[in-house]
């Protein structure tokens, strides 16, 4: 790290605060000399704070025109990077910083499909399986796996390499199993610093291992699992200088809640009754937590929805801690074919517990086979996703049958990777397929 700041930084930092989750206690933005700070002196994690911002009605329609002109053609780079992007749109909320030190590719504007039951027409017969097979009429998926590198990971990593080029950072670091390492490697190679990932050997698909050794990141894979390789890349990060970014950096968290405000604005601004994702390391139920609870502080909406978090049974540590009442805090040793969600010592577990609490909402698991049913349907349906993806939608189908989750309930679920990370589970391979000779005979009885 840098002794000294960029340009103007101070003054964009002078209006954030860190505050611990756990004791409340009150940090800078940055601490002097620009040494970033990931958790309390007690351990706890922290929450970024901001000064007020616009009324609701300002917010909205400010909001609105930048998404009216996010798809014609920039005319100048600024432009692209603030209002092209699905998480600058929203820099009020998230970071008010200057435009010279964005780095965007841009990320974000991800489909809202409409695929429950009452929503389906003869243009989407395919989706209507989903809505089916959820047994909800109003159920929307949002496919963040439409993001440039293929995950909702690239609207955290953009506001967490902005910050890095704020402080004057060479190098950015993460552990990961497979796509914040993709993540980070494209941004960190697209801001000219060098990208270290940690990733747990054998446990990281194919696809997503590519794309870190593609993007040029220092790839270190390490004997053991997820948490392994996290407890080391914050050694590593707070002995060498390096910034780290993985979900328990705050401004990382900040960036993944344009997802929420972006769901927000896709359904003009009605907030749904249940929003449903899958649960590994907690920060996406922290941040989108986080932005319907300001949307309805700033009376952007009029109620806030109950969020589920989804859990794999084999790697269900916030579950177990859950079904107790949040009396303790559980670990457990993660295994479950749904590798993005295969964390056993979550770090944004106190974030999301509050999500969880102020929401009414709950936690629920599921099995693998539960996890590839669903993703099955999602895939059979034309939009496809990885298995951690998936667990939303088996998640969605376990509450409705328990009736908790209502017929006509409006639900919103995230789909958090895009098919190509994993080519492996849950999807026949060539080799299973039938081969015929080269004639059209054989062509025909193959067809039946």
């Amino acid at each position: 790290m840098k002794d000294t700041l960029m340009p103007s930084a101070l003054e964009t930092l002078r209006t954030i605060s860190l505050r611990c989750l756990e004791c409340s206690t009150l940090y800078p933005g940055v601490e002097a000399g620009g040494k970033p700070r990931y958790r309390c002196d007690c351990g706890g994690v922290l929450d970024v704070e901001q000064a007020p911002v616009a009324d609701a009605t300002s917010l909205r329609q400010l909001f609105d025109e930048r998404a009216a002109t996010s798809f014609t053609w920039p005319v100048h780079a600024g432009n692209m990077l603030h209002d092209h992007s699905g998480v600058w749109r929203y820099r009020e909320l998230i970071l008010p910083v200057p435009a010279q030190y964005i780095v965007s590719r841009p990320e974000g504007n991800t489909g809202l499909y409409p695929v429950g039951m009452e929503h389906c027409g003869a243009g989407c017969i395919g989706h209507r399986q989903i809505g089916s097979y959820a047994g909800l009429e109003q159920l929307f998926l949002k496919h963040e796996g439409e993001n440039p590198t293929g995950s909702f990971k690239d609207r955290g990593m953009t506001v967490g390499v902005t910050m890095a080029s704020l402080l004057g950072a060479r190098a950015v670091a993460c552990a990961s199993t497979g796509n914040t390492s993709a993540s980070l490697a494209s941004y960190a190679a697209q801001a000219g610093m060098q990208g270290v990932v940690f990733l747990p050997a054998g446990n990281v698909s194919a696809g997503k291992l590519a794309q870190s050794l593609a993007y040029g990141a220092t790839t270190i894979q390490i004997d053991g699992d997820f948490d392994d390789a996290m407890h080391l890349v914050e050694q590593v990060c707070d002995e060498q200088g390096i910034y780290l970014l993985n979900s328990l950096n705050p401004y990382r968290v900040e960036g993944q809640k344009s997802i929420g405000f972006e769901i927000l604005q896709q359904l003009n601004w009605q907030a749904p009754d249940w929003l449903v994702l899958p649960a590994g390391n907690l920060g996406n139920t922290s941040a989108i937590g986080k932005a319907f609870r300001q949307a309805y502080q700033l009376a952007l909406i009029s109620h806030m929805p109950r969020f589920a978090s989804i859990q794999a049974a084999g790697a269900n540590p916030f579950y177990r801690s859950f079904q107790q009442g949040f009396a303790t805090r559980e670990m457990v040793q993660a295994r479950t074919i749904a590798t993005a969600i295969k964390i056993g010592d979550p770090v944004s577990f106190t974030r999301a517990r509050r999500v969880i609490e102020e929401s009414n909402g709950l936690v629920e698991e599921v099995t693998d086979a539960e996890i590839l049913a669903a993703k099955t349907i999602i895939d059979r349906s034309g939009l496809g996703c990885e298995p951690a993806s998936a667990a939303t939608l088996a998640g969605i189908h376990k509450l409705v049958e328990r009736g908790v989750m209502k017929r006509h309930e409006r639900v919103v679920g995230v789909l958090t990777g895009n098919l190509l990370k994993d080519t492996l589970t849950g999807i026949p391979q060539p080799g299973e397929g039938v081969v015929v000779p080269a004639h059209i005979e054989a062509v025909r009885k193959a067809l039946g």
